[in-house]
């Protein structure tokens, strides 16, 4: 059984608190943007690329999965500075995927680069950074599930719940696993990754969801379940469309 009793805190400096939350995101971030990079290197493509876009990918998805949370937890804030502050908790990676996706295409077109592609290959790592992000969840003993019995439950104040946590880190660092197989030793057509991360992902995250008990909603309807029916839809649109189109010479 999984159980943290430890503080959420990492270390402190010059007076200020590093969480364990933001240090796992960060070094997920981190991890994902180093292989990327080491990707393009491979494709003879300039890695540096890479990190100029993060420049634009990561606040816009800080932004906008701060965004989202406060949008279907607008009651609960009394403040803008209460809005803003994410040191507080509060932040919703579908929405950081959506205002990411957003910045990356501008960025792709002011750079007169191919966005496909280009989403081809962070899709493979995101979930990978994602994976690692989630324990966050378990050091602040949150994003858990309902009660069950199970040998492998966390431990929160005595009673057992389901670790849903930990069913989603799992899965994405499955995924990501999966795709970067996928994209090193098959000939995929261009924005195959990204489907498959729109699909797989959805369906991951549609089931999670249906387990925890912290959801955000949108009356009766858990907004990240209908979220993910969207992504699964879209992925599939994607990929039927970009399989079915003509090479163009």
């Amino acid at each position: 059984m999984f159980e943290y009793n430890g503080s959420r805190i990492a270390f402190s400096l010059f007076g200020i608190d590093v969480y364990w939350y933001g240090l796992l995101i960060v070094s997920g971030m981190v991890l994902a943007i180093a292989l990327i990079a080491n990707e393009l290197k491979k494709q003879e493509q300039d890695p540096d690329l890479i990190y100029d876009l993060s420049l634009w990918v990561i606040p816009a998805a800080i932004i906008g999965a701060r965004l989202w949370y406060v949008i279907f937890e607008f009651d609960r804030y009394d403040s803008i500075l209460e809005m803003i502050n994410v040191r507080d908790g509060g932040l919703a990676i579908q929405g950081g995927i959506i205002a990411g996706v957003i910045s990356g295409y501008i960025f792709s077109k002011r750079k007169k680069l191919n966005f496909i592609k280009l989403a081809d290959l962070i899709f493979i790592f995101l979930p990978l950074a994602q994976a690692i992000g989630r324990w966050g969840n378990f050091i602040n003993n949150e994003a858990y599930g309902y009660e069950t019995n199970l040998p492998w439950a966390v431990i929160i104040d005595g009673k057992s719940y389901h670790p849903t946590f930990f069913y989603e880190s799992l899965s994405n660092f499955i995924l990501s696993m999966v795709l970067w197989y996928l994209y090193r030793n098959k000939k995929l057509k261009d924005g195959t990754t990204t489907s498959l991360y729109l699909i797989f992902y959805g369906i991951i995250r549609f089931f999670v969801e249906g387990l925890r008990t912290d959801s955000l909603y949108w009356g009766p309807i858990r907004v990240a379940q209908l979220i993910s029916i969207v992504f699964i839809l879209l992925g599939i649109v994607l990929l039927v469309y970009m399989n079915s189109k003509k090479k163009k010479a």
